[in-house]
């Protein structure tokens, strides 16, 4: 019989540590152990995260593998996360399913499940991964679920039911080995928006801004108040240097709208019906991703201002808090972001599983 009273973590495929900064904010959750092979995204993780031990490295790699394996029965780890890629689960991968080369690294994570036995663990997906082939890839992985011997509920979660400013979705499974542990419900009443997230911020132009700058704003809602708490300094604020073209385009683009109002020869070959929009104040934003910081890529530009949104205002749009420093070179920033678990999702995941397994006997 264990009381648990700490959720001692392994994070595999890391990242940022957005999954994991967010089960943090439950203080009963703590990840000691994190394993990513993008140098850059842990270092903002270590930086962000300093008492968790980061370990870089292909979770293929044997040697990694034991290193992990190894680490984590010293540290007790009781609770594995993480967001497996799996390219193979399309039409064609069918045949193969798990066996599919291509899904290698979702063996790979259930592999290590399998040798370190965690009373709870996590996956967090694609959203796509749940109705791919008539949902056969998702029957695959919860029979192996039940092979390992774990109760499971699973499900698409939206980012805005718990208060993040984004309409994001994510297959999750909360896999338990001692009881079903349902998904969490919605969080929050009332949507958290683009104006109550980040119009605190909306003074720079097209190259403006730091990597580091003192606030010039007060923060006029409880969303920003909540996300400048611990934070002395606005950092990753800083706007990318468009091509004059680009700005052009946005110039025509009246507040909220977009390529609707670009005259035929200036649309370019964009297909997607998002190109060229801007961002509406009083809605969460569509899906980060991670070329928010490109004019022609989706919905991301700024509200009125001509320019993309800002790595800052992308990470408020996440939930991640001012003071968690993005660290590493553009595009390295803008994939940290654009990858990452909303924390404030994470959180009301950490909070579901405390309700339901701590402080009990199991």
């Amino acid at each position: 019989m264990v009381n648990i009273t700490e959720f001692r973590i392994l994070d595999l495929f890391s990242g940022a540590g957005g999954f994991s900064y967010g089960i943090e904010k439950n203080p009963h959750f703590k990840t000691l152990l994190a394993l990513d092979f993008n140098a850059n995204a842990l270092s903002t993780f270590k930086h962000n995260m300093p008492e968790t031990e980061i370990v870089l490295g292909d979770i293929t790699d044997s040697k990694i593998k034991n290193v992990i394996i190894s680490k984590s029965k010293n540290c007790n780890i009781n609770m594995i996360i993480g967001g497996p890629p799996c390219q193979g689960f399309s039409l064609k991968g069918k045949k193969l399913g798990l066996d599919d080369p291509r899904n290698y690294l979702f063996r790979e994570y259930l592999s290590i499940v399998e040798k370190l036995n965690p009373e709870v663990f996590i996956i967090e997906n694609v959203k796509a991964l749940l109705s791919t082939s008539a949902g056969w890839f998702k029957n695959q992985i919860l029979e192996k679920i039940n092979q390992l011997g774990y109760f499971v509920d699973y499900g698409v979660l939206t980012a805005s039911d718990f208060g993040v400013p984004q309409l994001r979705q994510r297959a999750v499974f909360i896999c338990s080995k001692s009881q079903k542990i349902s998904l969490p419900k919605p969080t929050v009443s009332e949507l958290v928006t683009v104006r109550n997230a980040i119009s605190d911020l909306a003074y720079l132009n097209s190259g403006e801004g730091s990597i580091e700058q003192s606030y010039t704003t007060e923060a006029n809602s409880e969303y920003q108040k909540k996300m400048r708490i611990g934070s002395e300094k606005l950092y990753n604020h800083k706007a990318s240097r468009h091509a004059q073209i680009a700005i052009k385009k946005l110039e025509m683009i009246p507040p909220e709208c977009g390529k609707e109002h670009l005259p035929k020869e200036l649309l370019g070959n964009q297909k997607f019906s998002g190109t060229w929009g801007r961002l509406k104040w009083d809605l969460p934003s569509p899906t980060i991703d991670t070329r928010f910081d490109a004019c022609s890529n989706g919905t991301n530009n700024h509200p009125f201002l001509n320019r993309a949104i800002t790595p800052r205002e992308a990470a408020r749009l996440q939930s991640f808090d001012d003071k968690f420093v993005f660290l590493g070179s553009k595009v390295a920033i803008r994939q940290q972001i654009g990858n990452a678990v909303p924390p404030l999702m994470a959180k009301a995941i950490a909070d579901k599983i405390y309700a339901e397994l701590g402080n009990k006997n199991i």
